[in-house]
Formats: C-alpha cells, structure tokens, sequence
C-alpha cells in the first residue's frame, strides 16, 4: 500500500530539478501513505513526473522500488495497491517471454501492460489499486482506478497543468493549485455525508471514478485547463451496472446448499489471497457477520491464531467489542480489544480534516480511525468484512423503502404527486422524519427516488447554500437498474457504486493510510459480487433475516447463537458529543457572523437547525455533523494553501 502523485504539463517549461523537488514535494505530503521509501521519475523534456511513497507489503527489497519501469523502457509505473493474483499472472507471462528480477506485483502488473495492453491487464487483474503509468512512446498518460474503487485517485488542474494524486494533499503542493470550492460538490456532501466520484470539494478537480481509465497527453490537458474539465472521457473497462444486468439474465440456478457450498469456497478463496504478504496480517473484527466470517476463514485457514482487532466504547449503546471477543475466542484468534472514552474519540475530531482532506460526515469514521491505530500496533495488514450488507441486501433500510414503494404504488397518481408537491414546499425544518420523512417520498416515479431519501440528510442541499446546485448522481435515477432488475437489486446497486466506494472505503482508506496500515476487503473480491449479484433475493433476505446465505456460511464456523443476532453497526454518538463536549467547538464553527463571513451557506437555514437542535429537537446532528466537517475542513484547507504560499 502506497501514495502516488505526478505532474503532466500541457507544455514542458520546468527543468529537470524544478520538477523532481515539485513532484518530490508532492509525493512527501502522503508520507504516511508509504513511509518505507520513496521515489521520484521526472521526464523533463515531456513534462511529465511521477512520485511514490511505498508502505513495503510485497518484496520488501529496493527490487520493490518504484516508480518502475517496464523491462523495454516504454513505461513508467506508479502504483498504489495490491494485485491479489499477481503469482498465477507471473506463472502465465513467464512461458511468454518475461523475465523477473524480484518478486514484487508491480513488476508482475508492469509486464501484464507489456503483453496485453492496460485495459486488457487490468481486467485480468484481482486487486486494488490506483495507478499512473507514463507511456514514453505515445508520450500519454493513464491513471486507472480498481473495479469496486478501494483506492483513491485524485486529478484536476494547477493553471495550465495536470497534478494527480492519491489524496488532495499531493495537489495542495503544488503552487498553482488555487482551486475554490465547488460548491455543487459541497451540497452533495449535505445530502449523503460524503461527495461521489467524480465529483470534488474543489472546482477545476475530480476523483477518478471505480473500473475507469483516463488517458491524457500534452494537448488535452491544455484542452481540459482551458475548460477545466477532463480532456477525455473516463473509459469503463468494468462496469458494476453492466455487469450485474449480466449476472442477473444468468441467475444462478442451483440448491440452497449448492449456493452455500459455493459461496464457502469463493469467500475462502478470497480470504487467502488476501492473506499473502510479507508482513504481519490481521482482522478488524466487530462481532457482526461479514467480520465473522472474514475472521473465520483466515483462522481456518492459519496455522497459527489470527490477530484479530476491536474497538469497545465505554457507556454507549454503539459498543459490540464483547461480540468480537466471544467471536475471536470461538475461533481461538490472538485478540486485542480496546476501550476508548468520549475524550479518546473526541480528540480524534480535530485530526479529521487533515485525515481526509475533502469534507467527511460519516461519523463512523472516529471509532474506524481509533481501529486502525489499535491494528497498527500489531500488524501491517488488516482484512475487513466492508460489502456484505451492499451484495448480500444487509441494510434493514432496504425492507423499509420495499415496503414504502409498495405501499405507495397503491396510492392514486395526482394524489402522489400533490402531497410530494406539499412536502417539498415544507422546507428542511420540518422534515425531521416520521410522517414527514414519508411524505417525502410520496412523488417517487421509481425505487430510486424513494431510497434516495431513506438516505438523504438534507433533502434540499441547494437552498443551505449560496449558488448552489445540486449535480445529478446514481441516486437521483428513479430505477439506477434501467428495469433490468427488482428494485431490491436497484438500491444494492446504487450504495455498490456510489455510498460503497465513496463512504465505506474512502472511510477505511484514508483512516487506515493515516496508520500506514493497509487494508483489505475480501468479501470485495469483484468475483464475489458478481456471484451475489446471480443469486436470487430469497437467498438474501429469508423471513425478516438479512444476508441469509453468508450466515450459513457463518453457521459452518460458528454456533448460531453467534450468527443470528442483531445489526448494531459501528457508529458514533455524534448527538451526546455535540451537546457535550463538541458544543463549544461546534458553535464556534456554525457562528452566524463566521458563516456570513464565509459567504458560502446561508446562515439562517444552518442557524435554524443548530437551534432545534439545543432546544433538544431529535434528528439534526446529521445535518449539523456534515455542516461542521465542512467548516472544519475549510479552516484545515486554507491554512494548508497559506502554508504553500509563504514557502
């Protein structure tokens, strides 16, 4: 696990020197990211660099080192991730003609791009990753991204020239990068907590979205400056819609056993591949399925007991550390458990922005970072159950939208639409849930539109901010499936693609990194999905139970009193913090005169909720929570961007 960042010019002005401290620069702000080396690949004469910072899993040797160049010369790698089936890839490109100088996935991934060209390697390759290879021949640039999108890539423009990297840090550096705030982006970060691909917090600047590639020379990225817009399209090269339609017109067909035997062995599969590594591996392990499960395969398939890691809180109902601990001591795992008290998460909060550095309201992300720290204490590697609840129709807010769309199909159409007119003209203070959050839904067209508001948090973003408006994403389409599927399949779809990537993994990345720690998904294994995704829904949801066939699964290693119990989550007791101790902090931040200042939310809509919400109103601190990281961000960002400056 690592952290990449470049530069491509759209003419080649620097000199060698100027471009290997500007990209040496670049690559330095994600020391954590890769604190064991660190590299610099510059061609002046193209006006091209490449830096790396290497968290060394795989070949701890300098025979690791990268950037890399292919065995011909014709291209330059920087890449962040792991490629899982890298030794079966080496068997099949050995009898072809390659050699090896170490044993390294990189090397494996540079001589797949010799052989078969990018695309066609990366869809032979099962892993994660982001990448930026450097074409010398067409003098082109690609950035990729891993199918599920686990790793992160940034790019947009400084002026007249491309700067990409793993995180917005790497792009702060750089002297030209004055980027506003797009604020577009920030009012999706109102409604869902977070801002989807390939959207940004800074105008003129995108994430590379999951299953793409870009490719970029010298005159489109003049092309996008003067735009500030991409030169190019993002070309899929795997496509989650796509290919669960394919999946779903080929249902599987066999038992419920057949369908157990067979999910058993892609999981355990899956579980050892991610295993390998040169360096001490464990498991986050909380108690709930997918954790249990991850758990449970590693240990069954070690010869010695599996570290396993969990997080208690003290005096909070958020708190399933003693389910991890009966778990881990089930399966005889090496168990370490910590208990953390408001004051330990809470001094956390200060850390968020330059943690993420894009606002991040999903407040799980304080008791993940706590996680990630405890794990780094023992291991290099840690194995995570992220994607069961997303492939395996986990979320009890899935039956909650089935039964509202069902209930509201049976609902005359004029009338729909009337009460949804009503509900909308309300304004957000009255929408604190119950009878209002349904009358929301009332105009739904689709399932989309009524899951889109089980998960929004503000439900008009646009009018809390100044300019605004809101850009359309996967969940404003009334059916993301395109009638392909059940609405069931329509919402596990739209959260695979757009709350999955952006949320979970972009939570479990940047905490994780923050640790120089790597993490691994298993039950992310693109095979995985696309055999969920054939599965019909009563292998999922079976009688009110959730996940079914992974807790059969799950019932082969544990005993059912440790399977069949209830979905706590891994959350964060926001409300207690901002009426406790965040209540200074937090004033401070949402301050009428500050955000009259800062010109960018109206102050009366942000001032009313803060209000409720110390007369003791439920529901706000979502919206409130989201508001704050913004502000707390902005603050982080702009003493960043001074920090450049004066240097």
């Amino acid at each position: 696990m690592c952290g990449l960042a470049g530069i491509l010019q759209s003419q080649a002005r620097l000199q060698e020197a100027e471009l290997v401290a500007l990209a040496g620069a670049m690559g330095d702000a994600l020391a954590h990211r890769g604190p064991d080396d660190r590299g610099v690949w510059v061609d002046a004469a193209a006006g091209v660099a490449l830096a790396h910072r290497r968290l060394s899993i795989l070949d701890l040797s300098p025979l690791g080192h990268q950037p890399m160049a292919s065995s011909d010369g014709r291209y330059w790698l920087a890449y962040n991730g792991e490629i899982y089936n890298f030794a079966e890839l080496r068997a099949e490109l050995e009898p072809l003609g390659h050699g090896f100088r170490g044993h390294s996935d990189t090397e494996v991934l540079l001589a797949a791009v010799v052989q078969w060209g990018l695309e066609a390697a990366l869809r032979r390759c099962n892993g994660m990753f982001a990448i930026a290879l450097w074409d010398r021949r067409e003098q082109r640039l690609s950035l990729a991204r891993d199918r599920v999108g686990k790793k992160p890539l940034y790019y947009g423009w400084a002026g007249d020239t491309l700067v990409f990297g793993s995180e917005l840090k790497a792009l702060w550096r750089h002297p030209a990068f004055d980027n506003g705030i797009d604020r577009d982006a920030l009012a999706l970060l109102l409604r869902l907590d977070y801002i989807p691909a390939p959207h940004c917090i800074h105008e003129g600047a995108f994430k590379l979205m999951p299953g793409r590639v870009l490719h970029l020379d010298a005159a489109q990225v003049a092309a996008g400056a003067a735009a500030h817009r991409p030169g190019q399209a993002q070309v899929a090269y795997w496509d989650a819609r796509e290919r669960m339609t394919a999946c779903l017109a080929a249902p599987f067909a066999g038992s419920e056993a057949e369908a157990t035997d067979a999910l058993d062995r892609q999981l355990r599969h899956a579980v050892a591949l991610r295993m390998v590594a040169d360096v001490p591996v464990g498991v986050f392990l909380s108690g709930g399925t997918d954790s249990a499960i991850v758990a449970s395969m590693m240990q069954a398939q070690s010869a010695q007991p599996v570290h396993s890691f969990s997080i208690g809180f003290e005096d909070s109902d958020h708190d399933e550390a003693p389910l991890a601990k009966e778990v881990a001591h089930h399966l005889g795992c090496d168990h370490t458990e910590l208990y953390v008290s408001g004051a330990d998460a809470l001094a956390v909060v200060p850390q968020l922005p330059a943690m993420f550095d894009e606002p991040f309201a999903d407040a799980s992300q304080v008791p993940t970072a706590l996680v990630a720290r405890l794990a780094r204490g023992g291991v290099t590697v840690a194995l995570s159950g992220d994607g069961g609840d997303e492939l395996f129709f986990g979320y009890t807010r899935y039956q909650r939208a089935l039964r509202n769309w069902r209930a509201l199909q049976r609902v005359p159409a004029p009338l729909r639409r009337w009460l949804g007119r009503h509900a909308r003209a309300q304004g957000e203070a009255s929408r604190a849930g119950g009878l209002a959050a349904l009358l929301a839904e009332t105009g739904a067209s689709g399932i989309g539109d009524v899951y889109r508001n089980r998960i929004s948090r503000w439900r008009d973003p646009a009018a809390a901010i100044r300019g605004a408006r809101e850009p359309a994403t996967f969940y404003s389409q009334p059916d993301p499936l395109q009638g392909q599927g059940s609405p069931a399949d329509a919402m596990m779809l739209a959260d695979f693609t757009t709350y999955l990537a952006d949320d979970l993994l972009c939570k479990v990345d940047r905490t994780s990194m923050a640790a120089s720690l790597e993490a691994r998904a298993p039950l992310l294994d693109w095979n995985v999905a696309e055999f969920a995704w054939s599965l019909p829904l009563g292998l999922k949801l079976r009688e009110g139970t959730s996940k079914y066939l992974p807790k059969q699964v799950l019932r082969r290693y544990l005993p059912d009193a440790m399977v069949f119990r209830g979905k706590r989550g891994f959350g964060a007791p926001v409300t207690q913090w901002l009426r406790g101790d965040l209540r200074d902090w937090a004033g401070d931040l949402l301050d009428p005169r500050r955000l009259r200042q800062d010109g960018v939310f109206e102050e009366a809509a942000v001032s009313a909720l803060w209000q409720r919400f110390g007369r003791g109103e439920r529901k706000w601190h979502t919206h409130l929570w989201n508001v704050l990281m913004f502000q707390a961000w902005q603050a982080h960002w702009q003493a960043q961007r001074a920090q450049v400056r004066a240097g």
